[in-house]
């Protein structure tokens, strides 16, 4: 049976505290996770040194394999450069191996020719920054109609025309693919998988929202086990991290077992 590595992101459980959270993905035996910057009262946004993440980490001896994320990265101007400075400087002293990056999804710079050509721009200048700090930058195409960049064909293009197979690596998120109705997976060019479900039967796969991500299980509509397998059976050796949105997952009360019961769902099907 193939073993699945799964890693965990903040927003599985966002209100706990990050030496907490630390200490669940520890109780589950996982051994990676994801920090994020936008989680108000929280760290990175309460101002908690990377020193200290870096130090918490060691402590429950996991690795953090992202930041996520720099938003809007492919509208590049002196505004984003800032941003991205100082995510990467967090990201190296905090000890995180990555930094997503996620585009403008405002239904701005969607236009045939342009949001390739700002694709292009942003990794350009992103490329020496990344290099310098020894970053890699994980592209994170999102499956939204109203997304600049859907397409991972299109991230791979871009990133392979610049030679910088090295810098970036790309995003597998189960709920953007299945969203963006795209075949292509580049299991040899991912650097990380996020797996949420969608288990409302309701909703339409156009109307499919963050809020409907929630852990996978048997009612999943994205399928996330025969994505994993696929990506697996391909080659892909990289973590699984889960990544739900959804409120009623954020107000378990016991979110190591819920997530012990994904884990074991996803782990017998693959």
């Amino acid at each position: 049976m193939t073993t699945i590595r799964f890693a965990l992101n903040h927003m599985a459980a966002p209100s706990l505290a990050i030496d907490d959270f630390f200490a669940l993905a520890q109780s589950l035996g996982i051994d990676a996770v994801e920090i994020r910057n936008d989680l108000s009262g929280n760290a990175i946004l309460d101002g908690t040194k990377p020193e200290t993440i870096k130090e918490v980490a060691a402590r429950h001896g996991l690795t953090i394999i992202s930041i996520n994320a720099l938003q809007r990265f492919n509208e590049w101007n002196a505004t984003r450069a800032a941003e991205a400075q100082e995510l990467i400087d967090y990201a190296s002293a905090s000890g995180a191996k990555a930094l997503v990056l996620v585009p403008k999804n405002d239904g701005t710079g969607c236009a045939d020719g342009e949001r390739q050509a700002n694709l292009r721009q942003s990794l350009a200048a992103l490329k020496p920054m990344l290099e310098k700090a020894g970053i890699i930058g994980l592209v994170e195409p999102l499956g939204f109609e109203i997304c600049s960049l859907r397409s991972k064909t299109e991230a791979a293009e871009a990133i392979r025309e610049l030679g910088a197979e090295s810098t970036f690596r790309l995003v597998h998120d189960t709920f953007h693919h299945h969203l963006a109705g795209e075949a292509a997976t580049f299991p040899e060019l991912a650097g990380l998988v996020h797996i949420s479900g969608v288990s409302d039967p309701t909703v339409s796969v156009a109307d499919m929202r963050d809020s409907h991500r929630v852990l996978v299980d048997g009612d999943d509509r994205l399928d996330n086990a025969g994505q994993i397998r696929a990506l697996l059976q391909a080659g892909y050796k990289g973590p699984f991290s889960f990544e739900p949105f959804a409120a009623e997952v954020h107000a378990v009360k016991d979110p190591s077992g819920a997530l012990r019961t994904s884990m074991d769902y996803l782990s017998a099907r693959v």
